[in-house]
């Protein structure tokens, strides 16, 4: 199988070929010329520089942290690093080598030193997993911060008040808030004596106790309702384990149960876990449990929901029939999507715009769903509606509102914003102490540390201030903060959502390999947001995310001299081996890359099934109908990367429906932002 994430360095130039032969060809045209206002938009011109962090020192310091971590730092030999911001970092790798050596005193002493500072906060909760692990209350509470968000830790700390008799009602409250926050999910077993102890206090009452039982059914967690089960009265304990034993495999006991609103909540839910595992057995199973526990249209709903939505999920002959089956009531936005693909996947078009119209008005207008209403008015004669629903799809710059464009042969829509700032606004918070160490960090390759200090710096910046510190983690190529550091609704400021590097290279290979830059760009942001020294679980490594053993056979075939896996952390040798591999894979798929993406997500055999399955679906409907939501949504996502970076290499874009057919040569489009 070829190994996911080098998969997805190609779904991003893959991706951008996909085949919309349908929504390419045959464009709607508007009864009249288009009236649509707008203005043209040029790529982001760089406003006032951000100046990198120029430290002579950091890569000493950063091999005094590793010496910390070793146990061989000598203080005396490097003593003139005390002064460097990140020493306190150098400080704490060494007290987490020693933690269960360490005093309380000593432990403290950095607590009070770095009190309020990142630095701190991260080392308490080592501190207090220390500390309880040593039964040492004392020192845990003294440590102990209501910051710390920690569920085991919590338990701990309610231990030691415990264990030193400082249970009051406060106590009581906190001790409770846990119980009844698991929302049914299991929970650390420092919790256990806690609650013991409120049991024994009266403070977990048996409507507690059934509370989070039910709550554990519909989380479809036997073991949970199983430990309830055993502190519950004799009279009830049995029932409750039968319950339990139902939600793992549905039993001809349940046929006897007492005709309860709780025996029809355990008993669908059972039925709906069935449903997921195996949709047959468990429609075939419905009627008998329905009738004995006299089941409401909401409980035969909950069963109903999830046979229909597994058979879906599949594209299984019985998709139709089962989601016509589920009450109106039960259907929610995730089901009615599924309505849509399983119509979609069966080539019903009647079918499916008939589901986008049962969604509920939020979801019919995204624009997804405004684009799919218009391709499928279109295919069923409605030539009105379809050039009304691509029209509102068009103003939205992601991957279907790109598709609804080309179908009106329209601009894109894109509205930038840049950064509002002028150079000593901008310096005033690049000189922030906790950004000044986060951006450090982050060279350094400590990204955790790295994001603690950035937590620290952006509690004290408002909006404005927020994405000028983005700009200068980028300056220092932290470039995931353009996608981490920006709120849902800042998505315009695309110089720092898509941000470019390396770009003379991706261009000098993408043209060596016959592929436009903008999908390795696309790729490379889709892969590792620019970090070079990504690495994922798999051992995929750098920008592109390549196997050592992939970078190694593409280095022979193409004759680059290979300089061992760790030679991926270069990002020329990355990008120089990732695209030629990209290449290798459209070559091998005889033109057709959204097959070579779907396959390298999900492998070949899923491939091969939707291959035979929907064989010469456009592409449009064939990238929906993929039934992996992560394949699903990564070829769509990168597809629309391709076209931002597009823009933001050349100033205008190739088609995107001339991308997903795999021509790289065709008309350009420009960009404009629409009015309002």
């Amino acid at each position: 199988m070829v190994p996911r994430p080098l998969y997805l360095a190609f779904a991003a130039l893959a991706t951008t070929f996909a085949t919309v032969a349908c929504a390419q060809s045959n464009p709607v045209p508007p009864a009249e010329p288009p009236t649509r206002t707008a203005t043209p938009v040029a790529p982001p011109v760089a406003g006032p520089a951000v100046a990198p962090v120029v430290d002579p020192r950091l890569e000493r310091i950063g091999a005094a942290i590793e010496a910390a971590e070793r146990g061989s730092f000598d203080a005396a030999r490097d003593g003139d690093l005390t002064d460097h911001p990140l020493y306190r970092w150098v400080e704490y790798a060494g007290l987490r080598r020693d933690i269960d050596l360490i005093t309380a005193d000593r432990a403290m002493e950095f607590l009070q030193r770095y009190r309020g500072d990142a630095v701190a906060d991260t080392f308490r909760e080592v501190w207090l997993a220390a500390a309880a692990r040593r039964d040492d209350d004392a020192a845990f509470l003294a440590a102990w911060s209501d910051q710390v968000d920690s569920t085991k830790l919590r338990c701990a700390k309610l231990g030691a008040e415990l264990a030193l008799g400082r249970t009051d009602t406060q106590w009581t409250t906190d001790a409770q808030a846990i119980w009844n926050g698991s929302k049914g999910q299991s929970l650390p077993d420092d919790c256990d004596p806690v609650f013991a102890a409120l049991a024994e206090r009266g403070g977990l009452t048996g409507a507690m106790r059934w509370q989070r039982f039910d709550e554990a059914a519909a989380a479809w967690q036997p073991g949970v309702m199983r430990a309830i089960a055993r502190d519950l009265p004799e009279a009830e304990r049995v029932l409750a384990e039968d319950y339990a034993a139902f939600i793992d495999a549905p039993h001809t006991r349940a046929l006897q149960w007492p005709k309860t609103e709780r025996s029809r909540w355990v008993a669908s839910h059972g039925l709906a876990r069935l449903g997921k595992a195996d949709p047959d057995r468990a429609e075939v199973l419905l009627p008998q449990y329905a009738s004995a526990l006299q089941f409401t249209e909401a409980d035969r709903g909950r069963a109903l929901y999830m046979v229909a939505l597994w058979t879906a999920a599949s594209l299984l002959p019985e998709s139709g029939r089962r989601l016509a089956a589920v009450p109106a009531a039960s259907y929610d936005e995730r089901l009615h999507e599924w309505q849509v693909r399983a119509a979609i996947a069966r080539s019903d078009w009647p079918a499916a715009l008939n589901a986008i119209r049962r969604m509920g008005d939020e979801q019919r207008n995204d624009s997804k769903y405004q684009y799919f209403e218009g391709r499928l008015a279109e295919l069923t004669g409605d030539r009105a509606t379809a050039r009304a629903r691509y029209a509102a799809a068009a103003d939205q710059p992601e991957f279907h509102g790109f598709l609804a464009a080309d179908r009106l042969d329209q601009p894109y829509a894109l509205c930038p914003a840049q950064v509002d700032a002028d150079a000593a606004t901008k310096a005033a918070v690049a000189s922030d102490a906790a950004l000044q160490r986060a951006v450090r960090l982050a060279r350094l390759g400590r990204h955790g540390w790295a994001v603690a200090e950035w937590k620290d710096a952006l509690e004290r910046f408002d909006d404005r201030q927020r994405r000028i510190a983005v700009e200068v983690a980028q300056a220092n190529g932290w470039f995931d903060r353009g996608v981490f550091g920006l709120e849902s609704d800042e998505r315009n400021y695309y110089a720092l959502r898509f941000p470019l590097h390396h770009d003379d290279t991706i261009r000098r290979e993408a043209r060596r390999n016959r592929i436009d830059p903008a999908w390795v760009a696309a790729e490379i942001r889709a892969e590792s947001i620019f970090n070079p020294q990504a690495r994922s679980g798999a051992d995929a490594r750098g920008l592109m995310q390549v196997l050592p053993s992939t970078g190694a056979a593409v280095a022979r075939r193409i004759g680059q001299p290979w300089g061992g896996g760790e030679s991926l952390y270069d990002a020329d040798t990355n990008i120089v081996l990732g695209t030629a591999y990209l290449r290798q894979m459209l070559d091998e798929y005889g033109g057709k890359p959204y097959f070579a993406i779907a396959g390298y997500n999900a492998g070949p055999t899923p491939l091969r099934r939707w291959q035979d399955d929907r064989s010469g679906m456009d592409a449009d409907f064939w990238i929906e109908t993929i039934t992996y939501a992560e394949t699903r949504d990564y070829v769509a996502r990168v597809l629309a990367f391709s076209v931002i970076y597009d823009w933001r290499l050349d100033g205008d874009a190739l088609r995107l429906t001339d991308r997903m057919e795999g021509r790289v040569e065709g008309p350009r489009k420009q960009f404009a932002c629409p009015a309002g």
